[in-house]
């Protein structure tokens, strides 16, 4: 049936519209020659970032400062899907295209939201578990009739860009590895280059490639990590490989993975990457010398056409902070002591701004962007940080920026009116402890941190949880001067973790935020010009094109991702109905979208606890530890995964058999029989029973009880933070 509407779809579009096959209105194909003009085509958003620069501007104007209070809702699309959406889509001729939860995608008429073709390439639901940052993906790429996806499990796919039907497929990661590919491909020259992720896991060694655009053949390959053989490799990779030291690093891969955004300068033919973190995160454990560990942590330039090595530029050497280097690059022209200079610009996870000459990498300048204490500041003249000391203290250190980084794989934007660069920004410090023993398995974390030093105890009431943890995250979006180096404005967020960035001629920058609204600012200082609430908070950056003469605003509303998935009460803005959604808003819009209801749940009947205290403490370490990446901080989801608080009696019975021998492996669910044994799954089972009990009595309480603790709270919530933070300070 699936089989037959999609031909009968297919069918349709080609004999409907000639704009259909990848085409201009002249007929001129989407090439080599549109990609490199696609500034010229304001009309059109034929790659993530719109062109090759990324700077995600567009010289659209007809929704503006005067008029922007008129936007609505012109259609929507469901996308089924109860996780993060992190697409920014493309519109290429009158179609859009966009991606789901699970590498799926969609072709949809761009002037009504029809649906024109879906491809499913069928991910095993068991990658979920080597995917540290949920099964999101970021879109597709398009070229000469064709749409190219990046699958979760590897795959490189190439679809007819009319009917959604597969012309290749080729492996780009070896299959006994954790590696994923979440990113957008790029089409450069007739190549396609993508990379993969996977840095959090035992074995991955970062690399980037590019493959022939027609057939799927592979035309170059750069590693980012030096492999265990470095006499065989070019003089480059001889000299990464002295920046390392020790065994440590082999056995885990190293990481260094090019896992997010690239950009392209046509006239220097250089391709422009941010490398992943090096594994595993405690530095020590991988390189007892301190030595750079190139080339992670880095943004690197390649010969577009050989992937030859050109230059790099590390912005944390020895990273021990999981401060990579994959947010998005975006290249300008600026007037720099008055010199007019080429430059690539990052702000990077670190928490400082980076200006680079995009010709020779050479360092310009730099600055931190939020409040940081990792570093004391940069070199003035090599950039290279000036390090306050590594943060493996024995009773552990509170550092600001925390691994969700001061800016992370969210776009930032750049407006060449205003001389502008707008950062969807993250406050949110972190507790960084070395963890006692290093167990690798090649389908969990490897980080060499105790990622349950910041657990709450056991018995904390939820409420007061709540507001100790709202009270130390927040967001921003930061409007930064690039030629200064200094803050133009800055609008403060209830919560990190908001959406990417989109700014337009007419003077506005749009956002969507983790609390569910979708925002358009004026871009040269900050006013709230309009907002609608939404039932969702957004993660992806928005973009925007013309049809029939009308501009378009459209954005993939659904919160997830890592910080989605782990956040636990630090999510809890509000609540959210986590139906997936592309929206797409013009002036005097009037569709709307079908009312949420909240999901009322209760929790079933617990078994009794037969664990003592001690159990539940080690129930508490042993969960944040393995489960809290995807089912939440302190047995709290804020994701659609499930929130084991709420288990039902038969998985309560069937709870051993799920964690240690992956019984729902095929839903995602691994097991972890390889790292916990009987008896700590046990206990794990009976710190979640105890954390269920006292969630099912704060539920049961009176509601002007809850109403007044949440107030009394929220007064003492800001002493208990600092006192905790100034604990490990």
């Amino acid at each position: 049936m699936r089989i037959g509407i999609l031909i009968v779809a297919g069918l349709a579009v080609m004999l409907s519209t000639p704009f259909a096959s990848g085409r201009g209105e002249a007929g001129t194909p989407v090439d080599d020659q549109r990609l490199l003009h696609a500034e010229s085509e304001p009309d059109q958003w034929m790659m993530v970032g719109r062109d090759y620069s990324e700077k995600r501007f567009s010289p659209l104007a007809q929704i503006n400062r005067e008029n922007v209070r008129r936007l609505g809702l012109a259609w929507f699309f469901a996308t089924g899907s109860r996780r993060g959406l992190e697409a920014t889509p493309l519109v290429v001729d009158g179609n859009l295209y966009t991606t789901n939860t699970w590498s799926r995608v969609y072709a949809l008429d761009a002037a009504s939201g029809e649906l024109l073709w879906s491809y499913d390439p069928q991910v095993p639901r068991r990658w979920g578990a080597y995917a540290c940052c949920d099964v999101v993906n970021r879109g597709v790429a398009a070229w000469q009739g064709k749409i190219y996806l990046g699958t979760l499990d590897g795959r490189l796919i190439a679809l007819d860009a009319a009917t959604g039907r597969p012309l290749w497929s080729v492996l780009t990661v070896p299959q006994d590895r954790p590696y994923t590919i979440t990113a957008a491909p790029r089409v450069v020259h007739g190549k396609v280059i993508i990379g993969n992720g996977g840095a959090e896991y035992p074995g991955v060694r970062g690399y980037i490639s590019a493959y022939d655009a027609n057939d799927g053949h592979l035309v170059w390959r750069f590693y980012t990590v030096p492999g265990p053989e470095p006499g065989a490799q070019a003089p480059v990779m001889v000299n990464a490989a002295r920046t390392w030291s020790g065994l440590g690093w082999q056995a885990a891969g190293g990481g260094g993975t090019v896992w997010s955004d690239l950009a392209y300068d046509p006239e220097l033919n250089l391709i422009y990457f941010g490398t992943g973190n090096p594994s595993p995160w405690n530095s020590r454990a991988r390189n007892p010398d301190g030595k750079d560990n190139l080339f992670t942590a880095s943004i690197v330039a390649l010969d577009a056409d050989t992937g030859v090595y050109r230059w790099h530029f590390q912005t944390t050497p020895d990273d021990a902070w999981d401060y990579d280097a994959g947010q998005n690059l975006v290249l300008a022209d600026l007037d720099l002591n008055a010199k007019r200079r080429r430059v690539v610009m990052q702000a990077n996870k670190n928490g400082f701004f980076y200006v680079l000459d995009r010709e020779t990498g050479q360092f310009l300048s730099g600055r931190a962007f939020v409040d940081q204490n990792w570093a004391k500041g940069l070199d003035p003249k090599t950039g290279r940080p000036i390090v306050a000391g590594l943060p493996y203290a024995a009773n552990g250190k509170f550092v600001s920026p925390s691994p969700l980084g001061g800016h992370n794989w969210q776009p930032m934007a750049f407006n060449p009116q205003t001389g502008l660069v707008y950062i969807p920004a993250n406050e949110a410090p972190f507790l960084y402890q070395a963890e006692g023993s290093f167990p690798l398995s090649p389908s969990h974390w490897y980080t060499g941190l105790n990622l349950a030093a910041e657990s709450a105890p056991t018995g904390i009431d939820p409420l007061l949880l709540r507001a100790v943890i709202e009270r130390g995250v927040a967001g921003q979006l930061i409007a930064w001067d690039p030629i200064e180096q200094k803050t133009g404005w800055r609008v403060r967020q209830p919560s990190p973790w908001n959406g990417g960035v989109l700014t337009t001629a007419a003077g506005l920058v749009f956002q969507g935020t983790a609390d569910g609204r979708f925002v358009a600012y004026d871009a040269q200082d900050g006013k709230l010009l309009w907002q609608q609430h939404l039932p969702n908070g957004i993660i992806a950056a928005p973009m925007t094109y013309t049809i029939g003469g009308r501009q378009h605003v459209a954005v993939m509303m659904g919160w997830g991702g890592s910080f989605g998935l782990a956040a636990g009460e630090a999510a809890k803005v509000k609540e959210r109905d986590y139906a997936g959604y592309l929206l797409v808003y013009a002036l005097d819009g009037r569709a709307s979208l079908p009312s949420s209801r909240p999901t009322s749940r209760s929790i079933p009947g617990l078994p009794k606890i037969v664990a003592g205290n001690q159990a539940l403490a080690d129930g508490n370490r042993l969960y944040n530890q393995h489960c809290a990446v995807c089912h939440g901080a302190n047995a709290i989801s804020s994701s659609a995964l499930p929130d084991l608080r709420y288990m039902a009696p038969e998985t309560h019975r069937r709870f051993e058999q799920i964690v240690r021998s992956g019984t729902l492996s095929k839903r995602g669910m691994v097991g972890f029989a390889d790292v916990l044994s009987t008896e700590e799954v046990q206990d794990i089972h009976a710190y979640l029973i105890k954390r269920a009990e006292i969630t099912r009595a704060a539920e049961r309480q009176p509601r002007w009880w809850a109403q007044t603790k949440v107030f009394l709270y929220g007064l003492i919530a800001p002493l208990l933070y600092r006192l905790q933070a100034l604990r490990f300070s």
